[in-house]
């Protein structure tokens, strides 16, 4: 028997949870990666000092700023990893390490948190970084009228203080085992108090040198970055390409070195060109149809059912994927993350029980409008026209509008009944339900408030048992499924496309985008 090849089976089946697969890893003394985020056939190779990294990307806009509370999608996240620094990371193997932070620890009830800072870390400017920089910089979030995206994520912070240059003290107004999690959100990052975020300074791998929102942004290497070593390119160098088949030639032509992205139907072909590999890191990214739930008639709870009934999930995984991920179950949680419940059933495509459904809310024969751009993720528009044709069969008329890639998070989500949307995830539960499903939320797109839910989300969120947040976390998950205002329909893996000239580590991050969006940090030329 090999217990490798088990664990890592169980894994992929999602019998059990990420963390707990890191976890029996280590007992067993295997040398082993999150499977998806090894890359095949990798071996240790030195990383090359030199050369400009060029990336094609999608998922940028004119909207864009260098406002960390605006963020919304790849490209500006991409630019503010590679430019500051952040208290806490989550690894390429999936465990939270300290960046700016060299320790940590709280008092029981997780309320009083304790974070120790290194004290050899640099603005760009030559400034030191000290606790009175990191409290800036947060308060950048939680400030009155502060419009960031994690301000209420942020606003349970009821008290920092700074002990000299390099010991801060954070006390929450409610605990939170996870808080030292949510502080890696790519939000959060740290900038100087004298400049502030608009200077663009910060103490991260390189330093900005002209940024064009949603046409390009260039960038050259900190050379007093604090990881030693690193970064191991000269420079940055990022372009925005919102088609998916022009990032495609771009990377065929070498005019770039990466890309994001990779559509999921030309994906064995770009695999096949000259000079190019497309590589496949299965995380928590997840797709989903967000309903407004406070507006008719998606305030009706049968209608969200009948809803959910009536899409075809594994078509569209054949058809939008390739088969590149799997089916989701209404529930933006991954089978591989802890406190998965795995006594749901999976919803199936139903549309008869959808119909019955509407014709007991007397809205047979239903109309609705759905908003889709390929901007929201790569086959959205095919995925809605698909979705439109699934629920004819239950007697639902879906309108697909057509909208503008270009300001589609500022125009369009959050703003119209019911979208198309992508998630990357979050590395926690908590994270995860609270950024896009508590109430007041800045980023909550469907608007459900179910009074249970909530109250279970807050108790969790300081509940330290392991067996008592289980099954909280089961209850709200079935909550959700039974009632919830989200349809996701489908778990995809991330592609990217990147030049064999290109030096990848043996481990790809999977929490986001081209390696936890680190790739500048992390990648080398061969």
């Amino acid at each position: 028997m090999n217990p490798k090849y088990h664990l890592e089976q169980a894994y992929k089946e999602g019998t059990i949870s990420r963390r707990e697969f890191l976890q029996r890893s280590a007992l067993i003394g295997a040398t082993v990666a999150v499977p998806g985020a090894m890359m095949a056939g990798a071996a240790k190779a030195e990383m090359k000092r030199g050369g400009v990294l060029r990336l094609g990307m999608g998922g940028g806009s004119t909207t864009d700023t260098i406002d960390p509370g605006t963020h919304t999608d790849s490209v500006g996240i991409t630019i503010e990893r590679s430019m500051r620094s952040y208290l806490t990371e989550v690894s390429p193997s999936g465990e939270l390490i300290g960046e700016v932070a060299a320790s940590w620890e709280s008092k029981p009830g997780a309320t009083d948190w304790t974070f120790e800072l290194r004290n050899d870390i640099e603005f760009h400017d030559g400034q030191k970084l000290t606790a009175n920089d990191v409290i800036y910089s947060i308060n950048h979030h939680i400030r009155e009228g502060s419009t960031s995206a994690v301000a209420g994520q942020m606003g349970k912070i009821s008290e920092m203080k700074a002990d000299g240059d390099h010991v801060l003290h954070i006390t929450l107004s409610e605990g939170n085992a996870d808080f030292p999690w949510l502080i890696s959100d790519y939000h959060v990052s740290i900038f100087p108090e004298n400049g502030g975020w608009e200077t663009g300074v910060g103490s991260g791998p390189f330093s900005l040198v002209n940024y064009e929102p949603g046409v390009r942004a260039e960038l050259k290497r900190n050379d007093n970055y604090f990881k030693e070593g690193r970064p191991y390119f000269d420079g940055l160098e990022v372009t925005v390409i919102a088609d998916a088949a022009a990032r495609d030639n771009a990377l065929k032509t070498g005019q770039v070195d990466a890309t994001n992205r990779v559509s999921q139907r030309t994906a064995l072909l770009l695999d096949k060109a000259p000079g190019v590999s497309v590589h496949k890191v299965v995380g928590t990214k997840h797709y989903t149809v967000p309903m407004l739930t406070n507006i008719p008639p998606f305030d009706n709870v049968k209608v969200r059912q009948a809803l959910r009934l009536a899409v075809d999930r594994e078509a569209l995984l054949k058809t939008v994927l390739g088969g590149h991920g799997e089916i989701g179950n209404d529930l933006p949680i991954g089978r591989r993350q802890e406190f998965y419940n795995t006594e749901l059933p999976q919803r199936e495509y139903d549309p008869d029980q959808a119909a019955f459904l509407l014709k007991e809310a007397g809205m047979s024969g239903l109309s609705v409008e759905l908003s889709a751009a390929d901007t929201a993720f790569d086959g959205a528009i095919d995925a809605a026209v698909l979705y439109a044709e699934h629920a004819k069969a239950a007697g639902i008329n879906v309108n697909v509008i057509r909208e503008s890639n270009d300001g589609y998070w500022s125009n369009v989500w959050q703003q119209k009944p019911w979208v198309m949307c992508y998630w990357s995830g979050r590395p926690t539960q908590d994270w995860m339900w609270t950024i896009a499903y508590e109430v007041g939320g800045a980023w909550n797109d469907n608007n459900w408030n179910n009074e249970s839910f909530q109250s279970l989300l807050k108790q969790a969120r300081v509940e330290v048992d392991p067996a008592k947040r289980k099954d909280m976390y089961w209850e709200m998950q079935r909550l959700h499924w039974e009632e919830g205002g989200t349809v996701v329909p489908l778990f995809a893996a991330d592609l990217m496309g990147v030049s064999n000239k290109i030096q990848l580590p043996e481990v790809i991050g999977s929490d986001w985008e081209l390696d936890g969006q680190r790739c500048s940090e992390r990648w080398s030329f061969a």
